[in-house]
């Protein structure tokens, strides 16, 4: 008998490569240790306000090592069928990361979202297509029913993200998260495989800047 993770119907839609013109979302990959690390560390400023609290400090948390461990971990997750993994390249460049996270199946069929960017690659509709074309994959192949996103208040860019592509507001969470040394007021964005009548992709575009 094949174990549950050998199971192909236990996490449905994995692994998968999305793309759509320059966006191309794929499993992390072995090779990118260096790249990550170099993007990570000159992101920090960036990132590190939205980053959960960790005690050793941040170029101690980016090297290559850390990364290969980060993608041991994420790719037992996404074999058990609890998580989903996707490394962003634009262009051909990594950029960042988004990751369908606690993925529970049976009646709740829901999981969360989590997303990153490189500051070089914000502004251009890089990050929402990448969460677009994750969404529609959760929603079709995966077979999720709802997705959530939880974003702290004064994080104004990622709040407008979901937003734009159909994410609905439905609550502060007090002292949700330990974030960047201290536990973080959190807003919950839900979005649900009926709220649209089209694909999120196809909002992401309706949405872009002409």
């Amino acid at each position: 008998m094949s174990a549950l993770w050998d199971d192909p119907a236990q996490h449905p839609g994995w692994p998968a490569t999305l793309q759509h013109g320059d966006v191309e979302l794929h499993p992390l990959r072995r090779s990118d240790a260096e790249a990550w690390s170099r993007l990570r560390r000159e992101n920090e400023a960036w990132l590190a306000p939205w980053e959960p609290t960790a005690p050793a400090g941040w170029a101690a948390r980016h090297t290559p090592q850390v990364y290969r461990a980060m993608r041991r971990a994420a790719a037992r997750r996404a074999r058990l069928g609890s998580a989903l993994p996707f490394a962003v390249r634009h262009r051909g460049r990594l950029v960042g990361q988004v990751t369908v996270d606690n993925v529970v199946r049976g009646a709740l069929r829901s999981a969360h979202l989590g997303y990153w960017i490189d500051r070089g690659a914000a502004g251009q509709g890089v990050a929402s297509l990448a969460v677009a074309l994750v969404c529609d994959h959760a929603f079709g192949p995966v077979g999720l029913h709802r997705l959530q996103a939880d974003v702290r208040p004064e994080n104004g860019p990622s709040r407008r993200l979901v937003q734009r592509l159909g994410f609905r507001e439905e609550g502060l969470f007090r002292g949700y998260l330990d974030i960047d040394g201290d536990w973080r007021d959190h807003i919950g964005h839900a979005l649900l495989s009926t709220d649209l009548p089209g694909s999120v992709v196809a909002r992401w575009q309706r949405s872009a800047p002409s």
